[in-house]
């Protein structure tokens, strides 16, 4: 297990236009490099929204256009996120698809849930939020870097 407070690791969420990664491909990558709880750096990556074929996931990623790196398919994505995360650790939303779509990636995955002393769910970021009294967001690798925080602290 890590030492959250001490080590380097990267938080990540993905979101897939399928729960199955042979019938779809990763929209969006939001991940942040942290130092024992210091923030290094972000990856905020879509794919063009004009190339979302479909309209509620379009919808869903139409927040803060601005913040994100766009490219024109999901392989570049994870060329870059290849390339972003190098050795480090990933703390993952333990759901059931980020696993299979990081599967090709090396690096050691491990539950974000089990820092923060909860359990995936349908509702956990509800509960992350009323646990830390956190203010609601869009940037989900944001709530869970604060409630780490809280939570060592």
């Amino acid at each position: 297990m890590l030492d959250i407070s001490k080590d380097k690791y990267i938080i990540v969420e993905i979101i897939p236009t399928n729960a199955d990664s042979k019938k779809g491909e990763i929209i969006q990558i939001q991940a942040l490099m942290i130092d024992g709880l210091k923030l290094l750096k972000r990856f905020d990556y879509r794919i063009n929204l004009d190339l979302i074929d479909i309209p509620d996931l379009r919808n869903m990623l139409s927040y803060d256009i601005d913040s994100f790196t766009y490219k024109d398919n999901s392989k570049d994505i994870l060329n870059d996120f290849k390339i972003f995360i190098e050795d480090y650790p990933l703390l993952i939303i333990d759901n059931n698809y980020t696993r299979d779509y990081l599967k090709k990636i090396k690096n050691k995955k491990e539950s974000i849930f089990n820092y923060l002393n909860m359990e995936m769910s349908d509702d956990v970021f509800d509960k992350l939020i009323d646990k830390y009294k956190l203010v609601p967001s869009n940037h989900l690798v944001d709530l869970l870097y604060e409630g780490l925080i809280q939570e060592v602290n």
